[in-house]
């Protein structure tokens, strides 16, 4: 054997070994971010004393009970919803469905909590549509029923208002996808939409339907800041009440885990809905969709429901935000204001590029070695958006409330100093929360993009000597700007939203515009909770429209390609 034969084994040898470290790090990085769900988890068996019965004696059974009637409502409103409107922008066609079929979208930018302020501004006894009616019809207090918003009923509404794009988007996007010859079959045996609708469309796109509606079950499980807002009692108002009214986190890491028993039961249910679904186009020739042409009173109808949907779930709420900011700009848009949305951006956008780096690393290590662990860890990591804000917030203060103290302990006795609090109520604890939390949105991206590189880029750039590193950067990365910017955007909007986890995690004095009009609408102060709630909106439009693009053109992408093969 020559020295360069030598050479070449032993850069080999040290090329195996630097990797294998990678592996090593992708394992103990899912393992770190997956400690907030191991704790609430290992917590379960921890002795509460009297705290636990107290709740199993009073309040426990109105958790269960409203959480489930909550995740009813939900399901119900957000299927309904979310399906007809799918089906009618993506195989019928009437008037402004070109507008609809991105504009649709758009109350996914609205957070349930800020829409729940806005309506209730609007429809509670000193709102406008109760004070004029009162005018109208001359009436006073008792003389007349209206219903009331604050209550359960009322937060399935605004949840369903906010949530049912989640469905919306999947489904639209299986209807795009679907055969046009099985469709064609439905129409010759004399099928009209509507039935073509029941018996070939919704079974077929199923799988999609039920992921996008645990999507939106898991949402709705999470929210705290419309159940809190309406006095509606749920696992999420429990926590929050069991850690700072009790002082108890054992106790609240239990309802925590509570909570995720409900949640895994959504995934569990998501995917063995589409443990055997299996749909392929067998057919290598792309043709147009021939949409539905709907005339006279269908065509009217279609349009109406579309409206009403956009109407209530944006156009109302986002005109009365903007109403009531320009009634309070004056002296609520001030150093205080700019110094909220400073905040706020430094946030998201830390967390943003952290977790997309982070997903970056992960997903280019699992391309690299698709072995069963690192599989594994890469899901593991991939978990946090299915917990609830308030659970991982639980997870993160209870280990890294251990830490501080056993620091502190030890510089006590060492050195007769105190450390103080280094990780608890610190903009860390914020952040790793936020990246637990947020990871699988950028996550799932950036693998939907490295998915769409073929190998053989892989190949090509290896026979070229370039370095895994260096692939990355030269080749896979320039491939996925699109993929990167839109998994950037989309945290850095779920970041801005996030209210539970905010709440708990914050450092003291310092505050976000999602806590900012938490706290005012708590207050009844909604008009001045509405610029707070307005740039939120405004900043989630952004994401929501480069993801109507996305799904607009997903049809022609996969044309293309089937041309192409």
């Amino acid at each position: 054997m020559n020295i360069s034969d030598t050479d070449r084994l032993a850069n080999k040898s040290s090329i195996k070994s630097r990797w294998s470290l990678m592996e090593i790090s992708i394992l103990t990085l899912a393992m770190l971010l997956a400690l907030p769900v191991i704790v609430v988890l290992a917590f379960v068996f921890v002795p509460t004393g009297d705290i636990w019965h107290h709740l199993a004696s009073t309040v426990l059974k109105d958790y269960v009970v409203n959480s489930l009637w909550l995740m009813l409502g939900v399901a119900i409103g957000t299927l309904l919803l979310g399906v007809s409107a799918a089906w009618l922008t993506s195989m019928c066609q009437f008037p402004g469905r070109g507008v609809f079929e991105w504009a649709l979208l758009l109350p996914l930018a609205m957070p349930a909590y800020i829409i729940a302020y806005t309506y209730t501004g609007m429809l509670d006894f000193a709102g406008p549509v109760q004070s004029t009616l009162r005018d109208w019809f001359g009436w006073g207090f008792g003389d007349y029923w209206f219903p009331e918003i604050r209550s359960l009923n009322g937060a399935v509404l605004m949840l369903t208002l906010v949530l049912y794009p989640y469905v919306y988007l999947l489904s639209r996007a299986a209807f795009l996808s679907q055969s046009i010859c099985v469709l064609d079959v439905s129409r010759t045996l004399g099928n009209g939409p509507w039935r073509t609708f029941w018996l070939v469309a919704v079974p077929l796109a199923r799988p999609a339907i039920i992921a996008g509606l645990s999507l939106a079950l898991m949402e709705a499980l999470a929210d705290y800041g419309t159940v809190q807002f309406f006095g509606v009692p749920t696992f999420t108002t429990g926590i929050f009440r069991t850690w700072f009214g009790m002082g108890s986190s054992a106790a609240a890491a239990q309802l925590a885990a509570g909570l995720m028993i409900f949640v895994f039961a959504l995934i569990f249910i998501e995917r063995y809905s589409r443990r055997q679904a299996r749909y392929h186009h067998t057919s290598r020739r792309h043709q147009d969709l021939r949409r539905y042409q709907l005339t006279g009173l269908s065509s009217f109808l279609a349009f109406l429901l579309c409206f009403l949907i956009l109407f209530f779930g944006f156009l109302l709420p986002a005109g009365q935000l903007l109403s009531w900011t320009v009634s309070v700009a004056d002296y609520v848009i001030d150093a205080q204001f700019l110094g909220l949305v400073l905040n706020s951006l430094k946030l998201a956008a830390i967390a943003a590029f952290l977790a997309l780096m982070l997903a970056l690393f992960l997903a280019y290590g699992y391309r690299l070695f698709p072995s069963r662990p690192i599989r594994f860890a890469v899901r593991l990591a991939g978990m946090g958006y299915a917990i609830p804000g308030a659970v991982i917030a639980v997870g993160v203060m209870i280990p890294f409330a251990w830490i501080d103290n056993t620091v502190d302990s030890w510089a006590r006795q060492s050195f007769d100093v105190s450390t103080g609090l280094i990780l608890s109520g610190t903009l860390v604890a914020v952040t790793f929360a936020y990246l637990t939390r947020f990871l699988a949105v950028s996550l799932q991206t950036v693998e939907s993009g490295l998915g769409k590189i073929t190998p053989s880029m892989d190949e090509a750039g290896r026979s070229l000597g370039f370095k895994p590193v260096q692939l990355l950067s030269r080749v896979h990365v320039p491939m996925l700007r699109g993929s990167l910017l839109t998994a950037l955007l989309l945290v850095f909007v779920d970041v801005l939203k996030e209210l539970p986890a905010t709440l708990i995690l914050r450092p003291f004095n310092f505050n976000t515009l999602a806590v900012r009009a938490f706290e005012l609408a708590s207050d009844e102060r909604l008009a001045e909770a509405a610029p707070a709630a307005l740039a939120i909106v405004l900043a989630g439009i952004i994401p929501v429209i480069i993801i109507s693009k996305t799904i607009t053109r997903s049809r022609q992408i996969a044309a293309e390609h089937r041309d192409i093969a």
